[in-house]
């Protein structure tokens, strides 16, 4: 229950607000604000809804993507490193505010340090990237 140990410490107009929790025996649930359009992935890579975000939707959700990582890695109680950012990890709510979804991957950054060591994290894919237009 890593990711929920972490967001409970969060809030934050970007980040996705874990509402609540269960860990009984094996099963474990996570339960989140509704977010009412999907993943940022469906509608980058999916041409029939690409057009469905113009240029200022689409700097306004970057923007807001940079705000919640900066949260995390500076404002937030702990430094916490996400390390698994994604499109699909990138959820947009019914005005498109991006949240930042997917703390499974995530870390607490010590704070006495100025730098870590540690393995390659974050998805792992057999695909080469897909080019795509926008």
């Amino acid at each position: 229950m890593n990711e929920a140990k972490l967001l409970a410490r969060v809030q934050h107009r970007n980040i996705v607000n874990l509402l609540g929790y269960c860990a009984l025996g094996v099963e474990k649930l996570l339960v989140y604000e509704y977010v009412a359009n999907e993943s940022l992935d469906k509608f980058l890579f999916n041409s029939d809804k690409r057009g469905q975000l113009d240029w200022k939707q689409r700097y306004d959700i970057i923007i807001g993507i940079a705000r919640g990582l900066l949260y995390l890695h500076q404002d937030s109680h702990s430094c916490i490193i996400h390390r698994d950012i994604k499109a699909s990890n990138i959820l947009l709510d019914g005005k498109w505010v991006p949240k930042i979804a997917d703390f499974g991957m995530a870390r607490l950054f010590p704070e006495d340090q100025t730098h870590v060591n540690t393995r390659v994290a974050g998805t792992k894919t057999d695909k080469r990237p897909k080019k795509f237009s926008i």
